[in-house]
């Protein structure tokens, strides 16, 4: 139900969002932007990519937000040795009964922090992406579903690589958004100190909502009204990557579809029943920049898919009020 404004009626989306970013901002410092934009994943039903330098929050992030909205959480941390099973799960035989039954692995969470995802196999990354992609696990030969909601927060570190297995292309397609946490701001830092100091812990962070308030907001903004002019922006900003300069792969049609869901979401959060150009030029860059593969001579310019989509961004036309 909305109002005459197209603001949605209570009870407030705007608060119950407020609530839970605000529990989350009381706990990860001056990081505000990549808390809106995990809290744009999970009520899109997307997953976010991480790529940052250890120490900086990525665990805290995942824990943070789970408690936040009350749902369980699992952190794996992949090595080169980590099999699929140990991801998915495993069916064990029971001798007396004469019966396997299913032990479910680590993925089935709501909230699954995969830490340093390019250190596993090819193999055992694909186990876990197809998890992300289907929210089911199948072992022999029976499906099993994954929890509602269900969001994956993988990260790597961009310095030490190692002995790793880079996410291939269509890897990383299946990511909704990539962003990096960065090292926090003089004053931030100074409350994390504080807060180490005082003992203050994840733990003690309260549900605001709870998760099948989230799978009502989850419904809520697929249902976000988007114009027609609208559709046609986000058709033309995730065209102009295939023809941009110095791009030898841009985004595909999922990545169109991946920025309706992102901007459905974000406009959800902010109480509105619809989208606005301002909500596809705000997600652009995290939504598309890592479907992108850059030719060697932009590499070589150190020119950064970031900078194209944010250029691409100030050169199409955005529709006007009419």
């Amino acid at each position: 139900m909305t109002t005459a404004t197209g603001k949605l009626a209570a009870p407030s989306v705007a608060e119950q969002v407020t609530a839970v970013t605000s529990a989350v901002n009381g706990f990860i410092r001056g990081k505000a932007e990549v808390v809106d934009l995990a809290m744009v994943c999970l009520l899109a039903e997307g997953h976010l990519l991480l790529d940052d330098v250890p120490g900086v929050g990525k665990t805290s992030l995942a824990r943070a937000l789970s408690a936040a909205v009350g749902v369980p959480w699992n952190r794996i941390q992949f090595t080169p040795d980590v099999l699929p099973s140990d991801i998915t799960g495993v069916s064990v035989f029971h001798q007396a009964t004469t019966t396997f039954e299913f032990h479910p692995g680590p993925v089935f969470a709501s909230v699954v922090l995969a830490d340093e995802i390019n250190r596993a196999s090819p193999r055992t990354q694909a186990a876990l992406l197809e998890a992300m992609e289907e929210r089911t696990v199948s072992v022999d030969g029976t499906t099993h579903l994954l929890p509602s909601p269900f969001m994956v927060i993988a990260t790597q570190n961009p310095v030490d690589m190692a002995g790793t297995y880079p996410l291939p292309e269509a890897q990383l397609d299946r990511f909704l958004m990539r962003a990096s946490i960065g090292y926090p701001d003089h004053a931030s830092e100074v409350e994390i100190v504080q807060d180490h100091h005082t003992g203050a812990l994840v733990s003690s962070i309260t549900a605001v909502i709870d998760a099948f308030e989230i799978v009502d907001l989850i419904q809520a903004a697929a249902q976000v009204a988007v114009e027609p002019e609208v559709a046609d922006y986000i058709v033309r900003v995730v065209a102009a990557t295939r023809s941009a300069a110095g791009v030898t792969l841009g985004a595909s049609p999922r990545g169109s579809v991946a920025l309706l869901r992102a901007v459905r979401a974000r406009a959800l959060m902010h109480g509105r029943s619809f989208v606005t150009p301002g909500d596809v030029q705000a997600l652009a860059v995290a939504v598309l920049a890592h479907r992108l593969v850059l030719d060697a001579d932009a590499e070589a310019r150190n020119v950064t898919a970031e900078f194209v989509v944010a250029g691409i961004i100030e050169s199409v036309p955005a529709p006007q009020p009419s």
